[in-house]
């Protein structure tokens, strides 16, 4: 199963996106599953080199949050501990894994309620989510039905 996040407005303090689903049983993309909020995806405008970044977790830190790079990801879900619930969780390589550890598709309202993560819910509100837990809990219920069928779930954000 492919996940498809476009990222649809890129605003100073949030970006907005569309969460499309392409399953094997059906050859086109669910036509806007729901709504996501990550982070500014702006440029980061800075002299620190990702080198640096990556054997430094001080300034790691200081430039988070914002929205993971575009790219292709693995999706599993595993148990947060923070918000004490299984909750799908993005992997990436060694590098990934390092500067966006623990970025997951949860539940939440508005830019405060993401460090890094992707939101998931109804954007009918600027700027904010709506509807967070029913879009969460079906998104789950797919990525679940997915693993059942022995599918390896994938999200490609652009």
């Amino acid at each position: 199963m492919e996940l498809i996040l476009t990222r649809i407005a890129k605003r100073k303090t949030y970006t907005i996106g569309k969460l499309y689903i392409k399953e094997k049983t059906h050859p086109q993309p669910l036509s806007g599953f729901c709504d996501t909020l990550e982070p500014t995806a702006l440029e980061l405008k800075t002299s620190v080199s990702k080198d640096a970044v990556l054997r430094s977790p001080k300034k790691a830190e200081s430039l988070k949050p914002f929205a993971i790079p575009e790219g292709r990801y693995a999706v599993v879900i595993t148990w947060s501990p923070k918000f004490k619930m299984w909750l799908p969780v993005l992997l990436g390589g060694p590098d990934f894994n390092r500067l966006f550890k623990g970025i997951r598709i949860h539940m939440g309202n508005s830019a405060a309620d993401t460090a890094g993560c992707i939101l998931v819910g109804r954007n009918q509100m600027v700027g904010r989510l709506l509807e967070s837990r029913k879009w969460l809990y079906e998104l789950k219920q797919k990525i679940v039905e997915a693993k059942d069928r022995g599918e390896p779930v994938w999200l490609t954000i652009k």
